[in-house]
């Protein structure tokens, strides 16, 4: 009979899973780059994601791109970020989406519009503000 082993297992909390800075960072950062960033235009410096990809579909793809970039805004509001931050992040969701629901037109603007790169923008800020320890050096 084969002997069964256990891999450790982390401490509730704790990895990628986990409600630290470092742990929201990572999550938030994979989230940006699959809305964004996911597929690199050839010939351009251009990359997008999910949000141009989904903006395709009229009015809900633009709607699903929304709820997914949405997920950002709760991961700000769970790291106690300010109110006025949150709502910047909300209103940059809200008009993405508003800019996609112009079916087959709306490709255009959502593609110059990355809100999910602002939000992240943001959240790294009050990150490396408040927990300096979770800053990484892009290379």
């Amino acid at each position: 009979m084969a002997k069964t082993t256990r891999m450790a297992s982390a401490p509730i909390g704790k990895g990628i899973l986990g409600k630290e800075a470092s742990a929201v960072r990572q999550r938030v950062e994979a989230m940006e780059k699959l809305m964004e960033g996911m597929l690199h235009i050839p010939g351009t410096n251009q990359k997008v994601g999910l949000d141009v990809i989904l903006s395709i579909l009229p009015f809900g793809g633009t709607t699903l791109a929304a709820v997914m970039g949405a997920y950002m805004v709760w991961e700000a509001r769970n790291l106690n970020m300010s109110k006025s931050a949150v709502m910047r992040m909300l209103g940059n969701v809200g008009f993405d989406w508003l800019l996609g629901l112009v079916p087959f037109v709306g490709v255009i603007p959502d593609f110059f519009f990355r809100s999910n790169s602002r939000n992240l923008r943001i959240i790294r800020r009050h990150l490396d503000k408040h927990h300096p320890a979770t800053a990484t050096i892009n290379q």
